[in-house]
């Protein structure tokens, strides 16, 4: 059997970068769930489907030709890596957290993925819901105004044009929503160690992180 390493955390909390980076180190797949949830967002957006019909949602993510090779997102061919973190993108990805159907089926996704080797996945349900069995599983987090300033530098960094204050407002308002969601709500699984990395480069996290998942002997 693979194993599995969980990493759930709030929006900005730095889970992909530290998950890949994690991944590379150890040698095992990365899985960027929070990117499946955006591609879908963002096919939705440009196919003009009703965000709030879920049958319509469903039949789209049926169809997409997407794919997610470490930190890219591929959607019909076409790189969106930048697309899919465009604000309008991050705002509307709500509605296809909240279908039950389209969620069932990138669940179902991301546990395939999991059968074909030892992956690092990073997410909000990851060690609740979709590998409740994971080897290891942790929840990152840190406070607010120092995740907002790592997602504003991400986006800066990609030359997509983004404020503090806009990126912090829209953050506060995706962890409630994350938070108080009626499937699967982002929160700690009750064996996941929970791990403040406010004042924490990427470095001293992945580092961390490598020795909890494989302890020096």
């Amino acid at each position: 059997m693979y194993r599995v390493v969980t990493i759930d955390g709030p929006a900005g909390a730095g889970k992909s970068t530290v998950a890949r980076l994690l991944a590379e180190r150890l040698s095992w797949r990365f899985l960027d769930t929070g990117a499946m949830y955006r591609v879908v967002t963002l096919a939705a957006l440009r196919a003009g489907t009703d965000l709030e019909d879920a049958e319509a949602l469903d039949r789209l993510a049926a169809g997409l030709d997407a794919s997610f090779p470490p930190g890219l997102a591929i959607l019909d061919g076409e790189d969106v890596s930048l697309a899919v973190r465009d604000p309008a993108v991050t705002r509307a990805s709500r509605f296809i957290a909240d279908c039950a159907a389209v969620r069932a089926r990138l669940v179902a996704w991301q546990r395939a993925f999991a059968e074909q080797d030892d992956v690092v996945t990073e997410g909000r349900d990851q060690g609740t819901i979709v590998f409740p069995d994971a080897f290891r599983k942790f929840f990152v987090t840190a406070s607010d105004v120092e995740r907002a300033r790592r997602r504003h530098a991400e986006l800066r960094a990609k030359g997509a044009d983004s404020e503090l204050d806009a990126v912090l407002a829209d953050q506060r308002a995706r962890d409630a929503r994350d938070a108080s969601r009626a499937i699967a709500p982002m929160k700690p699984a009750d064996d996941a160690e929970t791990l403040d990395t406010t004042g924490m480069t990427i470095d001293e996290v992945v580092s961390l992180l490598h020795r909890k998942v494989l302890p020096s002997p």
